[in-house]
Formats: structure tokens, sequence, C-alpha cells
């Protein structure tokens, strides 16, 4: 079966303007704004979240506030919504604006189908927000950078797939003490996951991985080595052009390369991968 992120690379390369760029900073706003409003009115979040019979009976905003709401909407709702930004700006970065918009979107369309089948098919209502939406973002971040080291609680040093592993955790028990059809909502989470990052996990299973690991951090700290001596900030690894030269390319980093490599819009598609 053919890798659907073929199509979306390719799209993408074709329509190197496509996208909302930034747009976890937009997103992150909308948390902000709306945690103040459900501060202020705690009834204010119940009028945001996804609902089928009230979206056929007029309230159609709903189609698109439920992604904006909140992750969390307790007292340490500031860090969670600092954590998604840092997440979603970086896939942005390692995907480019384009793969990213679609990316997020995807997830978006595929909670409001699986609303609305669930509504026409069982008569239930279910409210939905953007927990999933977040939870297959997590997974992606950490499937392509799972060494990366946080700092939980701004305390203790845990690395991106010991996260996914307790999440993937809480995620099968959701699905399996979930009654039907409520269990399927994070299947369709990780449906869209697999959609961008199965291929490459395909890719990398034992037997096909290469014998080195890259080092997220080590790797950043070389590029930044680099970018000091230096006046530009990326560099295309096939023709030499930085954004300097030329600020109106588009740079994005290949996730099939193996290494920290940078190309520009027109050979993002169109270079030889990096196994060394």
């Amino acid at each position: 079966m053919r890798d659907p992120m073929n199509k979306i690379e390719r799209f993408c390369y074709n329509h190197p303007y496509f996208g909302i760029k930034n747009l976890m900073l937009y997103i992150t706003i909308a948390n902000v704004a709306f945690w103040v409003l459900s501060a202020i009115n705690p009834l204010f979040l119940t009028y945001l979240s996804f609902d089928a019979s009230l979206i056929l009976r007029g309230q159609v905003w709903r189609l698109v506030t439920f992604m904006l709401y909140p992750p969390s909407t307790g007292l340490l709702a500031f860090i969670v919504f600092y954590f998604y930004y840092w997440i979603g700006n970086t896939l942005e970065q390692y995907w480019g604006t384009g793969q990213f918009t679609i990316y997020f979107f995807s997830g978006v369309i595929l909670t409001v189908i699986y609303g609305f089948i669930i509504y026409f098919a069982t008569g239930m209502v279910i409210r939905l927000d953007s927990q999933y939406i977040y939870l297959s973002m997590f997974f992606s971040f950490a499937s392509m950078f799972p060494d990366t080291t946080i700092l939980l609680f701004y305390i203790i040093p845990v690395k991106m797939k010991y996260l996914a592993v307790v999440d993937a955790v809480f995620f099968v028990l959701s699905v399996i003490m979930n009654p039907f059809p409520l269990n399927l909502l994070p299947v369709v989470a990780v449906l869209n996951f697999f959609i961008f990052c199965g291929g490459s996990l395909l890719r990398n299973r034992p037997g096909r991985t290469s014998k080195s690991t890259i080092n997220f951090r080590r790797e950043s700290r070389r590029i930044r080595r680099e970018q000091e001596s230096k006046l530009y900030t990326h560099k295309c690894a096939v023709c030499g052009r930085t954004d300097v030269d030329h600020p109106e390319l588009e740079f994005r980093y290949c996730s099939r390369c193996q290494g920290y490599h940078c190309f520009c819009s027109d050979h993002i598609n169109n270079h030889i991968h990096f196994t060394e």
C-alpha cells in the first residue's frame, strides 16, 4: 500500500503557499480566551462543544468552536496550552505549514464525521471537544522525536517516548472500558495519526532501521552552532539557497533523511534521502 504522505507531500510541494502559518499560535490564543471566559462564566464552554443535534438545529458555530475547546480547564491549563503549542509549532517546522494544516484539520474532519455518524446511526448525542485531536498530535510528535526530554511539572526529566507509552495505556483502557460506540472516538484519533505517521513507523520498524539513532537535541545544538557563525537560519542541502538569499522560499526538514537536513520547497520532495 502506498504511503498517503506521498500524496500529501506532493500536494504541499505543488502548493507551497497552502496552509495557515503559525496555526497553533492562533489555536492557543483561542484556548486562552475561552479559558478566561469560562472562568467568568462556567457555562460558557457548554456552547463550544460538538453536538450534532444542536448543530442541525442551527448552532453551526459548534463545527468550528469545538476544535478551539481548551484542552485543560484547571489551574495548570496554561502549562498544557504551552505544551501543545510547542508540539504543534515543532510539527509545523518539521513538516511544513501545509502538511501540519492538513494534519490538524483532518483530525477535526474525522471527529465531525464520527459525531454525525453516531448521531444518525444511533440517535445518541455525543458532546465532543478537542481532546483526541491533541492526543493524535502528541502521538505524532512522540513517534518522530522519541528521545526528546521534557521536564514534567518543570522538575522531572522524562523522554517523550515514555510519556507516549503511558498515554497509549490510557488510550487502550478507554477503548476497552468505555461503552460502544463511545470507545471508537480514540480510534478516530489514532486513524489520523497512522495516516500521517504510519508509513514512517513501518519504515523504521526493527530490521529496517539504520544503525544509528538521531539525537534531536544534539543535532539542534549542532545546527545552532553553525547558525551562530552564519547569517542565515535555513539552508537547502541540495541547492545551497538560504532564507536570507531567497526569503520567498519555504524551508522544511525531511522526515525520511537520516539526520537533521533542511531543504527548500523546490527540493523537499525532490532529493536523494540521506542515509548517514
